[in-house]
Formats: C-alpha cells, structure tokens, sequence
C-alpha cells in the first residue's frame, strides 16, 4: 500500500521523522542517526517546503513526474513547494542522509527570498541530480553543521539573518557544482543539444506550427526528457544562448528564406510560421532584424540588382 505523506510544515516532517523540533521554519536532519525510519515500500512526497538532501547510500527508485531521477550514492536531490516526489524503498534500506527543510516563511522578505527564483536546480527533474565529489560532500556537510549550530542556539535577533545566510551560502555551492557537472557531462549535453537541434527541424518541416502555433522551450524540454529549467541552463552553459534565443534564431532564419526564396505574402509565412496574427510576426521580425518584414524584403531584393 502506497503512503501518501503532505510536508506542509517542519513540525509536520519532524514529527514524522520522530525527532524534536528546534526551530519552527528550518530543519537540518541526519536520517543514520534516527532511532527508526519510519517509512517503508512507496511513499509518495507532497512538498510544501523547500527541501535538499544529500543522499550518501542508495535507498530505491526515486521519480519526480514520470521520470527517474539519475540518482546514485553521493547524489543531492532538492525539491521546492508544490512538487510531489515518488520513492520506491528498497526492502533492506538502511536510511544515511543528511538533509535540509526550510519553510517559505524563513525567507520572505529577505534577500534570500529575492534570489531563490534563481537557483533553478529546485525545479530539475529527471536525469538531472547532482553528483558529489567528496570534497563536495564535506561542503555541503560543513554548511549543514553551520545551520544546524544556530538552529541548536536560542533563537535572538541575529537568528534568521544568519540562518538565511547560511542556507544561501549552501545554495550557491550547489550552483557552483551543478556547473562543474554540466562540464563533466559534456558528452551527455552534446546528446540533447543534438536532439533540441533535431526536433527544431522537424517542428518547421511539417504543419505542425500550423496545427499548434509557436513552440515553447517547454516542448522542446519535454522532447530531451528534462525539465524547462534543467534544459534552458544546460543550453546557455553549453552555447551561450537559451533556448528562447535559439527557437527566435530559427523561425527568423526560416522566414528569412520564404521572404526572398518565395512569393509569399507576409500573412501567408506569418501564419506557416505559427503566429496567430501578422502583427505579431511583424513585431517580432522587427525586434530581431530592425525592418519589418516587407522592408526586409524590399531591401535585399533591391540589393540583389
């Protein structure tokens, strides 16, 4: 039978965890030193807090959505609010992770909570879990040691600054080494941008845009099986431009081609295109080249001659 567990608070995993409750917004949880671990077969996760845990033995298959994640001994997982996470546990699992839950209410209103937007490793999913060196492991343990000593502390006016601080800290380490793995995974990267490239192509050939207007990065995301986070930062790492910049590359290029290579009106490859009105495509040719597409066209046809 499956286990259904919402962690809308961090009293509410606590006290699933059986361990005491230090501070109302934050937690910093070892699992290896629970008395027990209290959760056995499928258990499915529903987030209402931010969570990130280094995960140092292999427990079962994790799935985030329909995907699994890459998960292996030494891997971090982090989920954010509203996203639900199935795990499949081993039958000899023997829990050894160190973890970090905070509440959204932690960090509103500062400066954390202006930036987390921007770690966007919250939201990968599938094939997307981050691996650690050991030097890695013991950063990431040593910026748990440094939250927990303050969670520990009688909570005063310098509590949630430095907490906040620290969780930043921590935060940013994961983003340094999510960049070296986009590195290390070159070979893997070059795949999907070879498959991004490929399913461009074929979203043009056909009536597709047409039949279903402009694509947006998440299709093309959904086609390399990542999530439109994972997929937009691994093609800026890998090429300098995002996926947004690539797409509006190509269906320039495309009605660069059918404005000199044909005698379509601009209506006609406005809407073979995918845009539902001309002036929409008008603007957009504009805001790529500085001509709209009739002058465009007149331009390079009196140039030709």
């Amino acid at each position: 039978m499956e286990n259904i567990f919402k962690i809308d608070s961090i009293d509410a995993y606590n006290r699933m965890m059986g361990v005491e409750t230090k501070h109302p917004l934050v937690t910093v949880v070892d699992q290896s030193k629970l008395d027990s671990f209290p959760l056995k077969g499928e258990v499915t996760y529903n987030y209402g807090v931010y969570a990130l845990f280094l995960k140092q033995t292999y427990c079962g298959d994790i799935t985030y959505g329909r995907m699994p994640y890459d998960y292996q001994e030494g891997t971090v997982t982090s989920f954010a609010p509203g996203q639900v996470v199935h795990v499949k546990f081993k039958p000899d699992f023997k829990p050894n992770a160190v973890g970090l839950l905070f509440h959204p209410d932690l960090i509103r209103s500062t400066s954390l909570g202006q930036e987390i937007k921007h770690y966007s490793f919250f939201a990968y999913s599938s094939r997307e879990a981050l691996h650690l060196s050991e030097q890695e492991k013991a950063i990431f343990k040593d910026c748990l040691d440094k939250i927990r000593i303050e969670i520990n502390r009688p909570i005063d006016s310098h509590s949630r600054k430095l907490i906040c601080r620290n969780i930043e800290l921590l935060l940013d380490y994961c983003m340094r080494f999510y960049e070296r793995q986009f590195i290390t995974r070159k070979t893997v990267n070059r795949d999907v941008l070879a498959k991004f490239e490929e399913e461009l192509d074929a979203y043009f050939d056909g009536n597709t845009p047409i039949m279903s207007g402009l694509p947006s990065v998440r299709y093309f995301a959904e086609k390399c099986f990542l999530s439109p986070n994972y997929f937009g930062d691994l093609v800026k790492k890998e090429t300098g431009r995002t996926p947004q910049e690539y797409i509006q590359n190509k269906i320039i290029g495309l009605a660069k081609e059918e404005l000199l290579g044909t005698e379509k009106t601009v209506n006609e490859i406005s809407y073979g295109l995918g845009f539902q009105y001309s002036q929409h495509f008008n603007r957009y040719f504009k805001r790529s080249t500085g001509m709209t597409p009739s002058e465009y066209r007149r331009a390079e046809t009196a140039q030709a001659y």
